[in-house]
C-alpha cells in the first residue's frame, strides 16, 4: 500500500509540473515569422543606412585621411568651414543654380500641368512624353547638355551665330556655368513636377470650377484663386523635393567639369557643396572635413526646408482665424475711438 500511494504521488507531481502538449505558444513566437520576414530590410537598413550617419557624426569630429589613425580635433572642422572661402563660394553657387533652375521650373510645371488636365485627346502620351527625361540617365543629359552648351561648337552658339549675334563662351564663365547647369535640372525634373501637380489638380472637385464658371470668373481668376490655393499643399510637396534635390547638386557639375581637373569649373563657376565635398573628401583624402560639410549641408536643407513651409504652407486655419481676429480687433478699436470722440463733442455741446 504505501508502495501504491507513493508511486500515485509521483505521478501526480509529475503530471502537475508537465505543462502539456495543447498549450498555446507565447505571442513571441508567434510573430518570429513576421519578424524573420521583415528583418532583412532592417538589417540592411542599421548597415548602410543608419551606421553611416552616425559614423559621419563621429567622422566631422576627427581628422582621418581613410587609412590611418583617426585623430580628435572636437569642432576645428566646423570652426575652418565657417571661415572657408571655398565653402561659401559653394554655398553661393549652389543656391544661384537653385534658384535660376527650380523657381522656372515649378512654374513651367504648373502650366503644363493645367493644360495637361484640361486636354482630351492624347494625354496619357503627354505624360509619358514629359516624364521620360526623368528616367534617362543623367550622364547622358548631362553630356548632350555640354555639347550644346560647347563654347566652339556648342549648338547654341551656332543658333546665335545664324541671327546675327555673337557666340557666348558658356562653359569658359562663371554665370554660363551656372545656366547651363540650371538648364539640365530644369528639362530634367519639370516634367516630373508637372505630373505631381496633374495628380493634384485631379483630386480637386470640378463642382468648384463649374460655380467658378456660373460666377462669372476668367480662366486667369481660376487658375490664381482656385487651383493655386487649392494646389498649395502639392506646391509646398515640390518646393521641399526641389530644394533637397538642388542642394545636392554634383553629377551635372562632376560630368561637365570632372575630367578637366577643376571640379568647378573656370572660375569655379559650377563648384557646388556636394563637388566641394566630394573634393576634400574623395581627392584630398580629408574625410573628416567632408564630413563636416556634409552635416553643414543637412543643416542647410532643413532650413530652407522651415522656410519653405513657412511661405508656402502652414496652417491655413490658424492664418486665417488670427488675420480675422486682428481685423475684428481693429474694428473695434476704431468703434471705440469714433464713440469716445462722439460722446466727447455732445459733452463739449452742453
Amino acid at each position: 500500500m504505501a508502495v501504491s500511494d507513493a508511486v500515485r504521488s509521483t505521478a501526480a507531481v509529475t503530471t502537475t509540473k508537465d505543462p502539456g502538449p495543447d498549450r498555446p505558444p507565447s505571442k513571441f513566437r508567434q510573430a518570429l515569422p513576421q519578424y524573420a520576414a521583415v528583418s532583412p530590410f532592417f538589417i540592411l537598413f542599421a548597415i548602410f543606412g543608419a551606421f553611416p550617419v552616425f559614423f559621419s557624426i563621429w567622422l566631422s569630429f576627427h581628422s582621418w585621411d581613410g587609412i590611418g589613425t583617426m585623430k580628435w580635433v572636437g569642432l576645428e572642422q566646423y570652426s575652418y568651414l565657417l571661415t572657408d572661402p571655398t565653402f561659401w563660394k559653394s554655398i553661393t553657387n549652389t543656391l544661384i543654380i537653385w534658384v535660376i533652375s527650380t523657381v522656372p521650373m515649378l512654374l513651367l510645371a504648373l502650366v503644363i500641368a493645367n493644360s495637361l488636365h484640361n486636354a482630351t485627346r492624347f494625354r496619357s502620351f503627354y505624360r509619358i512624353a514629359y516624364f521620360i527625361p526623368n528616367i534617362t540617365s543623367v550622364v547622358a543629359v548631362t553630356m548632350v547638355f555640354g555639347s550644346i552648351f560647347s563654347n566652339n561648337f556648342g549648338l547654341l552658339n551656332a543658333f546665335l551665330q545664324s541671327i546675327g549675334l555673337d557666340k557666348i563662351e558658356w562653359l569658359s564663365q562663371p554665370w554660363g556655368i551656372k545656366i547651363a547647369i540650371a538648364s539640365i535640372v530644369a528639362w530634367r525634373w519639370t516634367g516630373y513636377n508637372a505630373i505631381i501637380f496633374l495628380a493634384g489638380l485631379q483630386a480637386i472637385s470640378s463642382d468648384i470650377y463649374e460655380a467658378a464658371k456660373m460666377d462669372g470668373a476668367s480662366p486667369s481668376q481660376t487658375f490664381w484663386r482656385i487651383t493655386v490655393p487649392l494646389l498649395r499643399p502639392v506646391i509646398l510637396f515640390t518646393a521641399v523635393t526641389s530644394t533637397i534635390g538642388g542642394l545636392q547638386i554634383f553629377t551635372e557639375s562632376q560630368v561637365l567639369f570632372g575630367s578637366s581637373g577643376a571640379i568647378g569649373g573656370p572660375g569655379d563657376g559650377g563648384l557646388t557643396i556636394v563637388s566641394y565635398l566630394y573634393d576634400n573628401a574623395f581627392g584630398s583624402n580629408q574625410f573628416g572635413y567632408g564630413a563636416a560639410i556634409g552635416w553643414a549641408l543637412f543643416i542647410l536643407i532643413v532650413l530652407f526646408s522651415i522656410i519653405n513651409w513657412r511661405l508656402i504652407g502652414g496652417n491655413d486655419d490658424e492664418r486665417i482665424t488670427k488675420r480675422a481676429a486682428r481685423r475684428v480687433q481693429r474694428k473695434i478699436a476704431a468703434e471705440q475711438v469714433a464713440a469716445d470722440k462722439a460722446g466727447k463733442e455732445h459733452a463739449d455741446a452742453h
